[in-house]
């Protein structure tokens, strides 16, 4: 007979950690399992995963947190998009907002009349018919509309936050809803000779603490996962070449920006996230054409203010472990693999984690069947995540370094290529299972790439040319007015929810 889960026991806390820790105390609420979380206050964390995608506020909606408090105890701003600068070329600039562009005409996508337009040297950029981009353009927001009735208001958005407050904020939620937090660092962890699977983890003062399913966030060190069950890891480094990242927090002195940006450098690009109290800044670069302290030097020269701590250097294999779940465990962040930060996807990936485990939880024990799927799963969604990031630096036309000429002699994935050929010849996305990313992304980084399709749908070249052109004017007039409503991102924080207040 199957053993039923009595138990589940969390090795590591930081974001990963308590974000399981929190999620599973709302799922397993009234239930009679024990859930215990082991972190060491002298081993760090990564802590830089403080960009987020717009699940976040379905993850904090599931706990019931409030939005307010939640932007308060973390020092969060909002985030409308990620603006990309010299990706393209040198000096281009375009952006990724959370939103679709402009509305359906006659039951055809907005794309394609644009397309029509723009050729036919009546249409801006594709970014002028959104919203969102507009408003984060002009350091502006305001809560989005859902009325369906004027696509045009609608918009989805994310935050900036302090990783390591968002993990303190959930551990006294965790806390309170009973969760066992014990501080001490793990001397052993010991696996059943017969069945391989985990028992127990061994503290250093010598408690030992068993359970029945272990979930991994013990971040790249893969304590469990790793070390102990010697699952093995998917390199993906011939795809996506960069393997180091530096860290530095700095004063903030310029405008409280409503989204990241990210600035394509000489052998990588760099990041700057704007928090109520500092602003997150870091560059992810590849150290087969960039040294650690040349790095270092250009991101410090950088900044917009004064550095607040010491630069932390974050060496990586861009990957995935080849099982999420094996055995009795599930490696949820870094112990399950890592993607760069280019579209701020860390969080969302544990998220993805954490779902898998809710879904199929062994209340009545583990079966094969169920874990073969959640890998299954798994796998897809970081495949097809790899793709979106891969198309940044496959489809740059820049070629003024050796590791930009290198990424455009990358030799893709099929499932990539298959994607940019259909759009190129029809200017149709196809949407794979497991995408992570919806249709109008794909458009933004495509449009930004300047990669047009040599045709559109027929039915687009049906409307007038003037109704056309006159329709467009009045979606850009339009945007141009809810613009002209909406006030400073500043404004909007320091009015609603200004942390210390």
């Amino acid at each position: 007979m199957d053993k039923v889960t009595k138990s589940v026991v969390i090795v590591g806390g930081g974001t990963a950690g308590w974000m399981a820790a929190a999620s599973l105390s709302k799922f397993l609420a009234g239930r009679d399992i024990s859930i215990t979380l082991i972190e060491s206050a002298d081993i760090g964390t990564v802590g830089v995963g403080e960009a987020t995608l717009p699940a976040i506020r379905e993850f904090n909606h599931y706990l019931g947190l409030d939005e307010v408090e939640f932007i308060k105890a973390t020092n969060a701003t909002f985030k409308l998009g990620i603006e990309f600068q010299n990706w393209h070329q040198l000096g281009d600039s375009f952006f990724h907002p959370f939103a679709g562009y402009g509305a359906p005409m006659h039951g055809v996508d907005f794309y394609h009349h644009w397309h029509r337009a723009k050729v036919e040297g009546a249409a801006g950029e594709l970014g002028d018919y959104c919203l969102a981009t507009q408003l984060a353009m002009n350091n502006k927001f305001a809560q989005p509309s859902m009325n369906n009735n004027n696509p045009l208001s609608v918009f989805n958005y994310a935050f900036h936050f302090d990783a390591i407050a968002y993990a303190r904020y959930l551990r006294q939620f965790a806390e309170q809803a009973g969760v066992q937090r014990i501080e001490q660092r793990i001397s052993k962890v010991h696996v059943g000779i017969e069945n391989g699977d985990i028992e127990s983890v061994e503290l250093q003062d010598g408690r030992v603490i068993a359970g029945d399913l272990f979930i991994d966030c013990s971040g790249f060190a893969g304590l469990l996962i790793k070390k102990a069950l010697h699952v093995g890891y998917d390199d993906w480094r011939h795809w996506l070449p960069c393997d180091s990242a530096i860290a530095v927090p700095c004063q903030s002195v310029a405008d409280i920006t409503p989204y990241t940006q990210s600035i394509a450098m000489e052998s990588g690009w760099r990041w700057r996230i704007p928090l109520q109290h500092r602003t997150g800044n870091g560059v992810v670069f590849c150290s087969d054409y960039m040294e650690e302290s040349q790095a270092t030097d250009w991101l410090l020269s950088q900044l917009d203010g004064e550095p607040l701590a010491d630069p932390n250097v974050i060496r990586f294999v861009t990957g995935k472990r080849q099982k999420m779940w094996h055995k009795n465990c599930v490696a949820i962040g870094l112990a399950s693999g890592f993607l760069e930060p280019l579209e701020s996807t860390s969080i969302a990936m544990i998220q993805n984690g954490i779902s898998h485990i809710h879904q199929f939880f062994p209340f009545a024990g583990i079966k094969q069947i169920e874990v073969d799927e959640v890998n299954r799963l798994n796998d897809l969604q970081y495949e097809r995540i790899r793709d979106f990031i891969i198309l940044h630096y496959c489809a740059t036309q820049r070629t003024d370094t050796p590791f930009w000429q290198h990424c455009q002699r990358i030799d893709i994935p099929d499932s990539l290529k298959h994607k940019i050929e259909l759009f190129k010849q029809r200017g149709h996305l196809i949407k794979y299972d497991g995408e992570s990313f919806e249709r109008d992304s794909w458009l933004s980084i495509l449009s930004g790439m300047a990669i047009m399709p040599e045709q559109i749908e027929t039915s687009a070249q049906m409307m007038p040319q003037q109704q056309l052109h006159q329709q467009l004017q009045q979606i850009q007039h339009a945007i141009e007015q809810g613009v002209g409503f909406a006030g400073s991102h500043a404004a909007f924080i320091n009015k609603h929810c200004k942390a210390g207040e």
